[in-house]
C-alpha cells in the first residue's frame, strides 16, 4: 500500500485528498496546511493525521507527497522531497520564476524519485482519446491545431495579482496540450492580448483575452484562443487537422438531452466550472501517479514539461510586450 502525505487543504487539496481515499492502492496518512481551520476540517473528513513538514519528510513509511499548497511553496517542497527521497505529485506551476523552475527541474532530474506535474487535461477521457487517435495515424501527419479555452468568468482580482497572469496561470494548460498534440517542440510564439472583460484586471497588470500562434521547426502550427469570460459556461474545445483528416473534441455539457419544438431546438450548456468539467480527469491523473509508484509503466507529465510550458508563457508575455514574434530560444 502506497502511503501519501498532502500539502495544502484548500480547494485543489480537497479534490486530490478525496481521490487518494477513493483509490484502493494508496492511503493518505497525513496532511499539512498552515491555515488551521482548513487543516482541521480536511483531516477530519479524510481520517488522516496532521503533521509538520519536518515530520512528513522524516517519516520513512511515507512514500510520496502531493503538493497542492500555495504556489510560492511548491519549489521548496519539491526540493525537500528530493532530499528525503520521496516521490512528488505537484500542482502547476512549479514556480512563477523561470530560473527557479530550472533549478528545481535540474535537481529532480538528477534524483531517482518519480515526479509528476499535474497537467490534468492530458487525463481527460476525450482529450486522451484524441491523443490516441493521433498516435494511431488516423489523421496522418498533424498540420494544424486549434485550442479554444475560455473560463465562464474571471477569478477575483486579488487572485489575479498573485497568479502570475493569464499566460502563466491559464494558458499554460493550453501550451502543454499544444506540445502534446503537435508532437514537436515549439520554436516560435506570437501573441496578442487585451483587457476586455474587466478593467480591474488591466489595472492589476494583467490581460483577460488573448490569441497565441505557435510554430514548430517543421512548420506545424497551433492557435490558442483564451478569454476569462464565456457567459454560456466553461468552453474547452480542440480541433486537430492532419494530412488525412481531422479530429475534434467538443465541450462536455450539463446533460445530453436536446429539445426539438416549434419554438426551436435547444440543448444544455457546457458544464460551468473546471472542477466539474475535469472531475474524472483529476481522478485519472492521480491514479496514474499511484500506479507508477506501484511499478506500472505509465506516462506522466514531467517537471520538465512544466518548465517547457512556462518558457512558452514567458515567450508569449515578451511577444505581447514587444509586438513581435519571439523565438523560444530567446527564453533561457
Amino acid at each position: 500500500m502506497i502511503k501519501l502525505a498532502l500539502f495544502g487543504a484548500g480547494r485543489i487539496g480537497k479534490i486530490h485528498g478525496h481521490n487518494v481515499v477513493l483509490n484502493p492502492q494508496a492511503e493518505l496518512v497525513a496532511l499539512h496546511d498552515p491555515y488551521q481551520p482548513n487543516a482541521d476540517s480536511l483531516s477530519a473528513a479524510l481520517g488522516c493525521a496532521q503533521m509538520t513538514p519536518e515530520q512528513i519528510f522524516s517519516d520513512p513509511s511515507i512514500t510520496g507527497i502531493l503538493v497542492c499548497s500555495a504556489t510560492d511553496t511548491h519549489a521548496d517542497l519539491i526540493e525537500q522531497a528530493v532530499l528525503a527521497g520521496k516521490h512528488v505529485f505537484c500542482e502547476k506551476p512549479i514556480d512563477l520564476s523561470l530560473a527557479r523552475v530550472q533549478q528545481v527541474v535540474a535537481k529532480v532530474n538528477a534524483s531517482p524519485i518519480t515526479s509528476m506535474l499535474a497537467f490534468n487535461r492530458r487525463f481527460d477521457a476525450n482529450f486522451a482519446l484524441l491523443q490516441q487517435r493521433i498516435a494511431a495515424g488516423d489523421i496522418g501527419d498533424v498540420e494544424l491545431v486549434s485550442i479554444i479555452s475560455k473560463d465562464p468568468s474571471p477569478p477575483p482580482v486579488d487572485y489575479i495579482r498573485v497568479s502570475g497572469g493569464l499566460f502563466r496561470d491559464m494558458t499554460i494548460h493550453d501550451f502543454d496540450m499544444a506540445r502534446v498534440l503537435l508532437g514537436e517542440e515549439i520554436v516560435q510564439v506570437t501573441a496578442q492580448a487585451s483587457c476586455l472583460v474587466d478593467p480591474a484586471i488591466g489595472l492589476a497588470g494583467d490581460v483577460d483575452t488573448a490569441l497565441v500562434t505557435l510554430r514548430t521547426a517543421s512548420g506545424k502550427l497551433a492557435q490558442i484562443s483564451n478569454s476569462r469570460r464565456a457567459s454560456f459556461g466553461y468552453d474547452q474545445r480542440f480541433e486537430v487537422h492532419g494530412s488525412l483528416g481531422m479530429l475534434t473534441a467538443a465541450n462536455v455539457n450539463e446533460h445530453t438531452l436536446t429539445s426539438y419544438t416549434q419554438a426551436g431546438v435547444t440543448s444544455a450548456r457546457p458544464l460551468h466550472f473546471f472542477l466539474e468539467r475535469y472531475a474524472a480527469a483529476y481522478q485519472s491523473e492521480l491514479a496514474s501517479f499511484i500506479a507508477a509508484l506501484n511499478g506500472a509503466d505509465v506516462a506522466l507529465p514531467s517537471m520538465d514539461d512544466g518548465l517547457q510550458a512556462l518558457r512558452l508563457a514567458e515567450a508569449a508575455l515578451l511577444s505581447v510586450a514587444q509586438c513581435r514574434t519571439v523565438a523560444v530560444s530567446e527564453i533561457s
